[in-house]
């Protein structure tokens, strides 16, 4: 049964048009997934159909009724609710509070906690959570479980079509597994799901259909059990991508020894060695808490060894803060651009030379230059060097945290999830991008949480376990491979299939 359809939908913005004459529908007990790059027009259709924004032209309908939304309450009441990538909760509140937020039931002119909390737990017990209960505050939860909380939260008003924008975007890994259950138990209750990723793995466990968005226009929509994953990426980008990584490099192990390590230790890291050298590209893998961003930090000085010997460059350093590691030749874009890596309110420009000036003496006038050359090595897509980073796509400021460490010349670069939350298309710059300055004679140091990028990217790869790298495989190795390292340390039951 088609609970929800959109025909003909125009919107544009200051005389740009956005989205031209986007159809899609969506049945009830479906997971209808819409994917295409950053900037393709996804997240205004989706807005459009939550109340954000009014359409031009076109006709949204629900079970064959037209409606037309001025604002989102009114999607709301609908039935349409939209889980915005950014949780909209308040910290310092109850689950229940958050939850009925703006709605609380009332008794004798007075907010009725009773009724409130015990509409949380029914619908949460719904959805079979048991780890919190509608009185924890939402600032003890971890972010998979906000994420239930902003379920809940929209299942509270009845909602029978609910958007999910990047939902597994800030999950660690072993919590997109407990997500993929929510979804199933939400399509078995008969809701309506769309779901906007860029991740085409949980596209194709999760959704029926397929709907592809480019330049603002729908190119196709596709049963999922009947085309593939490079089919869609042909249809998002516009041009086959017969390789989704650049070829790895030959003769690294002739190449200078650019970082080594041996037996380094710290609070969360034990007997830690490997090698890096020059011209290769080294995955890290292993399971959420294993040790990867750990070992990021320590090598960079943020979390600095407290045993084991460390050189660079064939000079002995044990950083003891990000300055020491960055003038020794080290760089580390950080898992967390938007608070770690950049000052999103200031210009393209300044976030490009942020280091050079921290750290370094460099005249003005050079940094202006030094700036237009870093940007353009990186194939930056952006309204000039004046430009706020906020404004730009994942993809793009991810270019921008690049470029910054390019402009000090580092010897090593240590990217921690690289292309996390960015596009299939951003995804491949990026990817030839770091193949590119391994070959000019960089030792890049790969961590992510995604092993095919893992696999496709890495010369070598180290699979990290409980703070311990548990082994290193060569060039090409399957998944399963690098699973067997990760779970070592663990009980029998816990690695049993």
């Amino acid at each position: 049964m088609t609970l929800l359809s959109v025909a003909g939908m125009d919107k544009s913005f200051l005389g740009v048009q956005v989205l031209h004459d986007v159809a899609l529908d969506l049945d009830a007990g479906e997971l209808h997934a819409v994917v295409g790059e950053n900037g393709a027009g996804k997240s205004t259709f989706v807005k459009t159909l939550a109340g954000v924004h009014a359409p031009d032209r076109g006709e949204i309908a629900l079970d064959g009724e037209p409606v037309v939304f001025s604002h989102p309450a009114q999607a709301l009441a609908a039935g349409i609710a939209i889980i915005h990538q950014e949780f909209t909760l308040l910290p310092d509140r109850t689950v229940a509070e958050n939850v009925f937020l703006g709605r609380e039931p009332t008794r004798r002119a007075l907010v009725d906690r009773h009724a409130m909390e015990t509409a949380t737990a029914l619908l949460l017990a719904e959805l079979e959570e048991t780890s919190f209960g509608p009185r924890t505050p939402v600032r003890k939860l971890s972010v998979a479980q906000q994420q239930v909380v902003e379920i809940v939260k929209a299942l509270s008003t009845d909602a029978r079509v609910l958007i999910m924008d990047e939902p597994t975007a800030a999950l660690a890994g072993h919590e997109v597994g407990r997500l993929y259950a929510l979804i199933h138990r939400l399509i078995e209750r008969g809701l309506g799901i769309l779901y906007i990723s860029h991740r085409l793995r949980e596209v194709f466990d999760l959704s029926r259909r397929i709907t592809v968005i480019k330049d603002g226009r729908r190119v196709a929509t596709l049963a999922t059990a009947d085309t593939h994953q490079n089919e869609i990426v042909r249809l998002m980008v516009g041009r086959e991508l017969d390789d989704y990584y650049p070829p790895r490099a030959t003769g690294v192990e002739r190449a200078p020894l650019r970082l080594s390590v041996d037996g380094g230790s710290t609070a969360k890291l034990t007997d830690v060695s490997l090698r890096l050298y020059a011209g290769e590209v080294v995955g890290v893998a292993g399971l959420q808490g294993s040790g990867r961003t750990s070992l990021a930090r320590a090598l960079f000085g943020v979390d600095p060894f407290t045993g084991g010997e460390m050189t660079v460059d064939g000079r002995g350093l044990r950083p003891r803060a990000p300055r020491e590691a960055i003038r020794a030749g080290l760089a580390l874009v950080s898992e967390d651009r938007k608070s770690e890596g950049l000052a999103l309110r200031q210009s393209v420009r300044d976030n490009t030379l942020l280091v050079e000036r921290a750290v370094f003496s460099t005249p003005l006038k050079r940094r202006r230059s030094d700036a237009a050359a870093l940007l353009e090595s990186v194939a930056l897509r952006a309204h000039g060097q004046e430009q706020q980073v906020r404004f730009l796509s994942g993809g793009n400021q991810q270019k921008v945290v690049i470029a910054k460490w390019l402009g000090v010349r580092p010897g090593v670069l240590i990217v921690d999830e690289p292309t996390r939350g960015v596009d299939v298309g951003a995804k491949a710059a990026i990817h030839d991008l770091i193949r590119g300055l391994a070959k000019e004679g960089m030792a890049v140091l790969l961590i992510s949480s995604e092993l095919p990028e893992v696999i496709g990217m890495s010369d070598r790869v180290l699979v990290m376990s409980e703070g311990r790298i548990a082994g290193e495989l060569p060039a090409g190795p399957t998944e399963e491979q690098i699973m067997r390292l990760a779970t070592v340390g663990r009980t029998p039951a816990e690695t049993a299939p």
